[in-house]
């Protein structure tokens, strides 16, 4: 989630922009506090050493002090650049002492461990040697030594800190980004399986009767010639094919509602429905042999034998009409066998066929599949046969 207007400026242009990003509202008002900072413990260092120092010496210490405190405005992009220039100043001038505390800060945050290391044992040797330039016994250089490795030690300490909360922010945002981008896969695939699905219940029931009609309408451009009582009963039933298309059409079209308060889907057909669906198929002029053991089997179970009926039935028509259909429906104690078959098909008029890309059989492949059964389909000596084995134990 991008963080609001107000947010990015309170944020480090890094964190919201990625590495390289320009400086937020935030970064300019540290960059001035850090200038102020690294500014007046030089000018406390400088005031300590100012009796010591020649003109030339105060000139050169004042030139390297501004130099190292304007260096520190490039310390995000340039970490060992900017510390490869203050510490060996910071040896020489006092007033660029706060700008070497700064430095080490910084190199805690953003550089790696043996960067920081060398940078650490460079900033030690440029303290032991202003101690050496700048103070009057060996009291006072103890004292300098150990003063100076307190605050580097402090400045480091602080650095690291910082540095591992950064970091903790970093992973909490990518961990954040990656349950987003997660959130948005799943839901893609979750569309994804429901168009899948709705497709296939758009195919199973749809397919069937359009098919009835289809032929019917072949029927009536075929035989011009046909009797007018005959012409309007093939009519009357073209008519009632098409109504109870569009019913089903509308009962499909329900699936997208599921889950809305207030609304069901229809129920879904069974292993009973199987005598009425070969009769319908009948009704239409298809030749079928019916061979039925039906058991009590219902849910996943009952709905996938019925559209396995249903596209072997409908292929049949689309593909070989006229030719004889046999259906038989077997019961074991495991399983429940379809079997749809029909010899080579006859030679039918072009406008009697129906064309067919083969999804049909693929998303009953599909529907077999997740009921843990098996689908087989092709030639053999008997001609084109379509067989299903279910696991009655599958049944939900």
């Amino acid at each position: 989630m991008e963080p609001a207007r107000w947010q990015r400026r309170l944020l480090p242009g890094s964190m919201v922009d990625g590495p390289g990003a320009g400086r937020s509202l935030r970064d300019w008002a540290v960059d001035a506090l850090v200038t102020v900072v690294a500014l007046g413990l030089g000018v406390l260092a400088m005031h300590d050493t100012w009796h010591q120092h020649g003109l030339a010496l105060r000139v050169v210490d004042i030139v390297l002090g501004v130099a190292s405190t304007v260096a520190l405005w490039d310390r995000r992009r340039h970490p060992v650049g900017v510390a490869a220039l203050v510490i060996p100043a910071s040896a020489i001038s006092a007033l660029a002492g706060g700008a070497g505390l700064v430095v080490l800060f910084n190199s805690a945050i953003r550089c790696g461990r043996r960067e920081l290391a060398w940078i650490t044992l460079a900033s030690v040797a440029s303290l032991i040697v202003y101690s050496l330039i700048y103070a009057a016994n060996g009291p006072d250089l103890r004292d300098d030594v150990l003063l100076g490795l307190l605050m580097f030690g402090f400045a480091i300490g602080w650095g690291l800190f910082v540095r591992v909360r950064r970091d903790l922010v970093d992973s909490l945002r990518e961990r954040n980004a990656r349950l987003e981008e997660e959130g948005r896969l799943r839901a893609d695939q979750a569309r994804a399986a429901e168009r899948e699905r709705i497709a296939r219940e758009m195919h199973d029931v749809l397919a069937h009767r359009i098919s009835l009609l289809s032929l019917h309408a072949g029927a009536l451009e075929y035989r011009p010639d046909a009797p007018p009582e005959e012409i309007a009963a093939t009519a009357g039933v073209v008519r009632e094919a098409a109504a109870e298309a569009l019913e089903e059409l509308r009962d499909v079209i329900g699936v997208l509602r599921e889950g809305t308060e207030g609304e069901s889907r229809p129920p879904q057909p069974t292993l009973a429905d199987l005598p009425a669906l070969i009769e319908e198929s009948r009704a239409a002029g298809m030749r079928i042999e019916a061979d039925l053991e039906l058991p009590e089997a219902g849910g996943s179970i009952g709905r996938t034998a019925y559209r396995v009926v249903q596209e072997g039935l409908t292929n049949a028509r689309k593909h070989a009409p006229g030719v004889l259909v046999r259906v038989t429906v077997t019961t074991s104690a495991e399983a429940l066998r379809i079997e749809i078959r029909n010899p080579a098909p006859l030679s039918p008029p072009p406008a009697a066929t129906l064309p067919g890309a083969g999804s049909g059989l693929i998303g009953l492949g599909e529907r077999v599949q997740l009921a843990n059964g098996e689908l087989s389909h092709g030639w053999d000596a008997g001609g084109f046969a379509l067989v299903a084995t279910l696991p009655l134990d599958g049944a939900p």
